[in-house]
């Protein structure tokens, strides 16, 4: 049961190296075929056998992935997931994972197995089959970048649902003023439909534009779902509070929001590429190592 013990630990490297559920799980499932194909009698240390597959599988994922998403229509934005258990919130946090979208595949998986999990430089090593001094080289490029772009605030749990259910409830009710206060000067929303449903291509800056996009969705029809027929509730995504709109028997969309030390919203995360939903769709709750 040595795969299974692991599961979780997999899909969990694999969705910070990728951003998406879809392709962790992907990456998993690749790496349950090689580890039932290999010689196990010969695999000393289990876990760091099945990280390392797992690590190089999603690096090979990701790099395939850059060259699709130079085509993508408008911002590209991770897929969500419904979060139960997390150990460390902000390494799976939107705004985190937008930030290392940034980095090469080498870096991005180096920061993971360092930042995230706490790995050692010998055994990163290892896992991506590189020497220690590149490792360490490109762990050091890459956490310059993060703490460079990374929001410099995380609210409480607390905080953060209260924050998401003012904002649920005014957007709903079509609330300028109260959606104003919510909002930083500077907030930025972006928007991720993928070209395949409407959906702003270009981010949305400052609180009145921002504030006005979300009370003007509330009064229109979207994608043929009336806004009488829409619903949304609160629920964790990646770690805090956010908003699943669904309607006409779909899930339409998700919010997620980032929080200054004031508890105003400084960024917002609107997914609605229907091929980024079906986790959340499917209500799959996922533990993250």
């Amino acid at each position: 049961m040595t795969f299974a013990d692991h599961r979780n630990l997999l899909f969990s490297v694999a969705y910070r190296v990728l951003g998406s559920a879809a392709d962790a799980e992907d990456a998993v499932q690749d790496t349950w075929v090689r580890w039932s194909a290999a010689d196990r009698s010969q695999v000393a240390d289990p876990k760091a056998y099945l990280v390392r597959i797992v690590t190089n599988v999603a690096m090979d994922r990701l790099r395939s992935a850059a060259r699709q998403r130079e085509t993508y229509v408008g911002p590209w934005l991770p897929e969500p997931v419904i979060t139960d258990e997390v150990a460390d919130v902000e390494s799976v946090s939107m705004a985190l994972l937008v930030v290392l979208e940034s980095l090469t595949p080498l870096e991005r998986a180096v920061f993971v197995l360092r930042e995230a999990f706490g790995f050692g430089y010998g055994e990163i090593a290892a896992a991506v089959e590189r020497s220690e001094d590149t490792v360490r080289q490109a762990a050091h490029r890459a956490r310059g970048h993060v703490q460079a772009r990374r929001p410099r605030f995380h609210a409480g749990r607390a905080r953060q649902r209260e924050v998401t259910e003012r904002f649920f409830s005014a957007a709903g009710g079509g609330d300028l003023n109260t959606l104003m206060q919510l909002l930083a000067p500077d907030v930025t929303l972006w928007t991720d439909g993928g070209g395949k449903v409407r959906q702003a291509t270009r981010p949305v800056t400052g609180a009145e534009r921002v504030a006005k996009w979300f009370a003007a969705v509330a009064t229109r029809p979207y994608e043929g779902v009336a806004p009488s027929d829409m619903r949304a509730e609160v629920v964790d995504l990646n770690g805090a509070a956010g908003i699943v709109f669904t309607g006409g028997g779909r899930v339409i969309s998700t919010v997620t929001f980032d929080l200054d030390e004031q508890g105003l919203i400084t960024g917002i995360h609107n997914v609605a590429n229907p091929d980024k939903l079906s986790a959340v769709a499917t209500r799959t709750v996922h533990r993250f190592d």
